[in-house]
C-alpha cells in the first residue's frame, strides 16, 4: 500500500548517521517537513517525551539504519507507534569515498519519452546537472531534495563552460555524491558525453551511461517523417549543422544517398542549401524544418532544398530544430504511404511550402 502525505511544516524525525541519511533528508526537507536527524537513542528520549507532554508530536519517523542495531531500529518503531506518530524504513544512502556518476540521456524533451533507467539514475541522485535541451520542469519531483545545477547552455552560448562541467561532476563525486549529468536526447549523439566520461576516467570515478531517444530520430518521427522507408530510402545520415560544411563535406552529403538529418544546423541552413546544390543536390530535394519536436509548440516546415531559403526571413526558425532531407519527407503529407503517386506529388501540392504546425 502506498499513502501520499502532506508533511509540510509537520515535525519528522530520521534515524541514521548523516552520510547513510543525507538523501532522505533532502527529499523530506524539500517536501517542506521540519527534518532532524538522530541516532537511535536520542530518537527514543524524544518520542517517550513527546508521549508524556503530547507536546511537538512527530508525524512521522523514518528509520533508515540504527547503527546496524535491529533491536533499537525495533525500539524506535514501538515508541513511534505508542505516540500514534507513522513509522516507516528507508534504505540508507551508500557511503563511499568515491561516488557515481550517470551521464543520463533525457530524450527529446518530453517526460514521456525518458527511459526506465533516467528516472531510476534521478531517483538515486545528490546532484543533477542540466541544461535546457533536456526534460526539466519535473526535475525537482524526479530528483527530490537533490542538488541542482543549471549549467545553461543555449546556442553560441554556455553559461558554464564545458571544462567547468567537467569539474563539478568529478568534484561532486569525489565527494562521495551521486551524480546525473541530465543532457537532451542520447548523450552519445552530440552530446558531449564522451568528453564527460573522460573526465571521469581520469579521475577515477566510476560511471554509466544511460542512453536516450535521439532528437535525430524522434523529432522528424514527432513530425511523421520516418528517417527510413521501403522502397524510398534504406539508410539515414546524421550530421551536425553548428558549423558550415567544407566544399568536399557536402559534395560527400550530396551524393550519399538516403536521408539526411541536421541537428544544429538552423544557423548554418542557407550554406548547406546552397552547398549541396551546387554538389548536385536536385533543388527539389524535399526538406522539412521540425522546430521545438515533442512540445506543445511543435512547428514542421515542409519546403525543398531549393525554395526553402526565400522563406527563412518570414519563419525566422529557431533552435531546437531538426532538418530532415529526402525523399522520406514525403510521408509526413502523402494520403497513401503505399501509393508511388501519391508519395511522389505530396511535397508538389505544397508549393512553395507547408507549416504542419503540431
Amino acid at each position: 500500500m502506498q499513502l501520499s502525505i502532506d508533511l509540510t511544516g509537520r515535525r519528522v524525525l530520521v534515524v541514521g548517521t548523516p552520510a547513510g541519511a543525507r538523501r532522505i533528508l533532502a527529499r523530506y526537507r524539500a517536501a517542506g517537513a521540519r527534518v532532524e536527524r538522530v541516532d537511535a537513542p536520542i530518537a527514543l528520549s524524544i518520542l517517550r517525551s513527546a508521549g508524556m507532554t503530547r507536546v511537538d508530536v512527530p508525524s512521522l519517523v523514518v528509520i533508515a539504519d540504527a547503527a546496524g542495531d535491529a533491536a533499537a531500529g525495533a525500539a524506535v518503531t514501538d515508541a513511534a507507534s505508542a505516540v500514534g506518530a507513522w513509522s516507516t524504513r528507508e534504505d540508507p544512502a551508500p557511503v563511499r569515498s568515491r561516488g557515481h556518476v550517470s551521464i543520463v540521456g533525457g530524450g527529446p524533451g518530453d517526460p514521456d519519452l525518458m527511459t526506465l533507467a533516467a528516472r531510476r539514475a534521478l531517483a538515486e541522485a545528490d546532484v543533477v546537472l542540466f541544461d535546457r535541451l533536456g526534460p526539466q520542469d519535473g526535475i525537482a519531483g524526479w530528483a527530490p531534495g537533490a542538488e541542482l545545477i543549471d549549467v545553461g547552455k543555449t546556442p553560441g552560448h554556455h553559461a558554464v563552460p564545458q571544462d567547468e562541467i567537467e569539474r563539478l561532476i568529478v568534484d561532486r563525486a569525489l565527494r562521495g555524491l551521486d551524480v546525473v549529468r541530465l543532457k537532451g536526447g542520447d548523450p552519445f549523439v552530440f552530446g558531449r558525453g564522451s568528453e564527460e566520461v573522460r573526465a571521469c576516467r581520469a579521475a577515477g570515478v566510476p560511471f554509466t551511461i544511460v542512453p536516450g531517444v535521439t532528437s535525430a530520430v524522434s523529432v522528424p518521427a514527432a513530425a511523421g517523417i520516418p528517417v527510413t522507408h521501403r522502397e524510398v530510402s534504406r539508410s539515414f545520415t546524421v550530421v551536425s549543422g553548428h558549423a558550415p560544411f567544407s566544399d568536399e563535406e557536402l559534395g560527400h552529403l550530396a551524393g550519399i544517398g538516403g536521408t539526411l538529418v541536421v541537428l544544429m544546423g538552423v544557423g548554418t541552413l542557407p550554406h548547406l542549401v546552397a552547398g549541396l546544390q551546387r554538389a548536385g543536390m536536385s533543388a527539389d530535394m524535399p526538406l522539412a524544418i521540425v522546430e521545438r519536436g515533442w512540445s506543445d509548440a511543435q512547428r514542421t516546415t515542409v519546403s525543398s532544398v531549393g525554395a526553402v531559403r526565400e522563406l527563412l526571413p518570414r519563419l525566422a526558425p529557431r533552435s531546437p530544430a531538426v532538418i530532415v532531407i529526402g525523399e522520406v519527407v514525403r510521408q509526413a503529407t502523402c494520403e497513401n504511404a503505399e501509393d508511388p503517386e501519391s508519395i511522389a506529388h505530396a511535397v508538389d501540392a505544397l508549393a512553395p511550402y507547408s507549416d504542419l504546425t503540431t
